[in-house]
């Protein structure tokens, strides 16, 4: 197979040959993989050229300074930046959702020693102050940092005022879990499978127990990126789709599990990522299941669909943490950073369905239903909040 990219037909050229795309070592990185491994890029005119990661702090300067032109991105995290929480602000874009479903939440064998193996248990333990506890996320403003939020706090646990985060890179996750710097962790796959592997850590949720089909990473760049050029950033959902819809298909995934294991991407055993990537589950302490909502990448064009309720839900959860000080203009803000129109222009020409509304309906673990109508009722409605985020952002 040649590496030079082929002629587009009937699309105009993208502005740039080769791109520059980051991404960190987890299992959803799986479409970035698949169209710069398997020739789906060429096809509309580029080549991706990939860059491991060691961190999204590294993901979020590099995006912003140039040195990377897109990346696979914190969907939270991309929404801080373009306000300036707790880092120099940068207009920013999300091309697609990468994504659906696929991380989890992870206590240590330590936990486990202690009887602490579900909300419930971590609610009493807290609420006898047997011990301060102490929990990681993998950035301050992103998807796991809300949902472990928003998961203890369906316990009743005050996620600010209770305990104890930090912020750690994904793959370093495990390690810390085994040298006993934390007591859980929310993070992406196979890094929770990987603790059971290893035996360090026990599963107690995954992100779809907290929201069904939720939105996760996305394919992130800065709007300048946008604007000088549109055709290459139509060309990279026009690939991307094509990936996500080879990935979605579980007849594909046993060869994309090949691709991920290796080191140039996550550098774990296989059995490690194919298991959760199959929808296949366990907990580390003998329960096992079929998870039908597993990590899913097209689901009949649903999952790449930037939905602008998708966007404004992570402002929700900014301003109940604290994040920020005042409810922004939640709609205006989801227009300016997700690229509905550039979207549906490169989905319709390659026979991709666009859901019509750009707002979807939800319900979350504590029963709350999320359809974007009402932001500011909507973030005002929790009992558990905090006025000021305990957390610096800067990393």
């Amino acid at each position: 197979m040649s590496d030079t990219p082929d002629k587009p037909v009937g699309f105009p050229a993208p502005e740039l040959k080769e791109v520059r795309v980051g991404f960190i070592p987890l299992t959803d990185c799986a479409s970035l993989v698949a169209a710069a491994m398997l020739g789906f890029d060429k096809k509309y005119g580029i080549r991706i050229q990939l860059s491991k990661e060691a961190s999204w702090a590294a993901i979020r300067d590099k995006v912003t300074n140039g040195e990377l032109h897109a990346a696979h991105m914190l969907y939270g995290m991309v929404y801080g930046v373009h306000l300036g929480i707790g880092a120099p602000k940068k207009d920013m874009a999300v091309l697609m959702t990468l994504n659906h479903n696929g991380q989890g939440i992870s206590f240590s064998s330590q936990m486990k020693g202690e009887g602490i193996t579900d909300g419930q248990s971590l609610a009493k333990a807290i609420r006898t102050a047997r011990r301060r506890y102490k929990f990681a996320h993998t950035f301050p403003t992103g998807t796991h940092a809300m949902w472990l939020y928003y998961w203890l706090a369906s316990y009743g646990i005050n996620p600010i005022t209770e305990i104890d985060t930090l912020t750690v890179p994904p793959q370093q996750m495990v390690l810390n879990a085994r040298f006993g710097s934390m007591d859980g962790f929310c993070v992406g796959e196979p890094w929770n499978a990987r603790g059971i592997y290893d035996k360090v850590s026990i599963s107690v949720a995954s992100s779809q127990d907290v929201w069904v089909d939720h939105p996760e990473k996305v394919l992130g760049v800065t709007a300048d990126f946008v604007s000088v050029y549109p055709g290459t950033s139509r060309a990279l959902i026009m690939a991307l789709l094509d990936a996500a819809r080879f990935v979605d298909d579980l007849a594909n995934r046993e060869k994309i599990v090949e691709l991920l294991a290796g080191k140039d991407f996550i550098d774990a055993p296989v059995d490690v990522i194919k298991w959760r990537f199959m929808g296949e589950y366990e907990d580390g302490m003998g329960g096992r299941w079929h998870d039908p909502n597993y990590l899913k990448f097209f689901n009949e064009g649903k999952v790449p669909f930037p939905y602008l309720s998708d966007g404004m839900w992570f402002l929700t959860q900014f301003r109940r943490w604290g994040l920020l000080k005042k409810d922004p203009d939640y709609l205006e803000v989801a227009r300016q950073i997700n690229q509905v129109d550039l979207y549906r222009e490169a989905a319709t020409r390659i026979n991709v369905t666009v859901p019509e509304n750009v707002m979807r309906n939800s319900r979350l673990i504590d029963g709350k239903v999320w359809d974007g109508i009402n932001p500011e009722k909507y973030a005002a409605s929790f009992k558990i909040r905090s006025d000021a985020a305990r957390e610096k952002i800067v990393l």
